[in-house]
């Protein structure tokens, strides 16, 4: 795929991940299409901002994702205005973290397990759907969904209070997501998942959650992570910009990309001298 024949629509693209994303697909030719949402306004912003003086080239679209006529409504501006799109990252999520929201009984947080839910998973599947026909004109297409461990580890060790457990079900459930699509997909559509582990800007640094911590609940966490640090946004960038571009025969697959958080907390012991005698 000719970078600069390329569209790529980026759902997220005003936070951290799905800005850098964005920012490695533009600073190649690519035609961005970002659906915007009204919850970071001052994001948004800043994004136009940056991306206007890059001189990339894009498209604002208000759409809320989880409402599949807002989904059909962006298809269709990118089947009337390009005819086909070639690369999906399908980014959308909302996880309350429980060092922020606490728990589910609370009554600021009535809403907030479905809130997870719709967006973390369903929106993902509504985007998928709609634009599948789109990626299959474009006769090589791929999709790269974000994704995140909570899915493998849940509500459960250090990053119990990072991961609740309606996010966790909904990220859990990817998976069988992602095999489902690649066999839709095949052979003309590739579709792929990397899943996240803490992320500055996404369940690490610079987020709200992070800055709550006390000193020793970070330093478990990084104690759990086998490279012993939190992954950045632009490593995670240069990921999805491979998989979706480079990998040319991957598709169906799961990519973590964690910094080893789910092999930490199991050393491996000194290999004994064993008893046999020689």
């Amino acid at each position: 795929m000719a970078a600069e024949r390329l569209v790529v629509l980026v759902p997220g693209a005003s936070r951290p991940i799905g800005r850098a994303i964005a920012r490695r697909f533009g600073a190649n030719g690519a035609v961005l299409i970002l659906p915007v949402f009204s919850d970071w306004p001052e994001s948004t912003a800043e994004m136009e901002e940056e991306f206007s003086t890059a001189g990339y080239r894009f498209h604002f679209r208000p759409c809320d994702l989880t409402k599949p006529a807002d989904v059909v409504e962006l298809c269709r501006f990118v089947a009337d205005t390009y005819g086909s799109l070639q690369v999906v990252i399908n980014n959308i999520e909302r996880g309350g973290m429980p060092v922020v929201h606490g728990g589910y009984h609370q009554e600021v947080n009535r809403h907030q397990w479905q809130l997870e839910v719709e967006t973390t998973l369903h929106a993902k599947f509504l985007l998928f759907r709609h634009t599948l026909p789109l990626l299959k004109a474009s006769g090589n297409g791929s999709v790269v969904t974000i994704s995140s461990i909570a899915g493998l580890v849940g509500r459960s060790g250090p990053a119990s209070l990072l991961f609740a457990e309606g996010y966790a079900a909904a990220n859990r459930a990817i998976g069988t997501l992602t095999e489902q699509w690649a066999r839709e997909g095949a052979p003309t559509v590739r579709v792929n998942e990397v899943m996240l582990g803490l992320v500055d800007g996404r369940h690490g640094e610079s987020t709200r959650g992070w800055s709550l911590l006390s000193d020793a609940q970070r330093r478990a966490l990084l104690d759990h992570t086998l490279l012993r640090r939190t992954g950045t946004p632009n490593e995670v960038a240069e990921l999805v910009h491979f998989v979706a571009m480079q990998a040319g025969f991957l598709t169906g697959a799961t990519i973590r990309a964690d910094g080893g958080y789910c092999l930490g907390g199991e050393a491996v012991a000194p290999l004994p001298p064993g008893v046999l005698a020689p």
